[in-house]
């Protein structure tokens, strides 16, 4: 069985993966540490969790500009997540995501993503129709 979710177009490639749930806000400069690829500030949710290569369902972008070029240091490493999922993205986030060619997608019509989706499903990606597909 397959659900299709929708939500606003979002950037890059098109990708698949499993993905990593959190009733949680997101901040590449303090939830993550870069250079192991895990959730490290104590008090997330996601705390010692693996982010690479995993499709990350979050509720909303936090933090500043660092965010932006630290999405790219992340993707020019090959430690980053697949894609970016948010209830709400922020312009800095949108415009990291976009430098660093990170899939990202935000404002679902189904609901709080972070309920829609759960740890472990397969997901396939598709930013320029503004779709989520899980597939299992």
């Amino acid at each position: 069985m397959t659900t299709e979710l929708r939500c606003h177009v979002g950037i890059g490639p098109i990708v698949e993966g499993i993905a990593l749930v959190a009733d949680d806000n997101f901040s590449a400069r303090y939830d993550l540490d870069r250079l192991k690829g895990v959730f490290s500030r104590p008090q997330h949710k996601l705390y010692g969790q693996s982010y690479q290569d995993m499709i990350l369902v979050l509720n909303t972008a936090k933090g500043g500009v660092a965010t932006a070029w630290m999405l790219y240091e992340m993707t020019s490493r090959q430690i980053a997540p697949k894609a970016i999922l948010l209830n709400q993205a922020n312009t800095i986030l949108a415009q990291g995501a976009a430098l660093a060619n990170l899939t990202m997608l935000d404002r679902f019509t189904d609901g709080n993503v972070t309920q829609l989706i759960k740890t472990g499903e397969h997901l396939r990606v598709i930013p320029d129709q503004g779709k989520v597909i899980i597939t299992g």
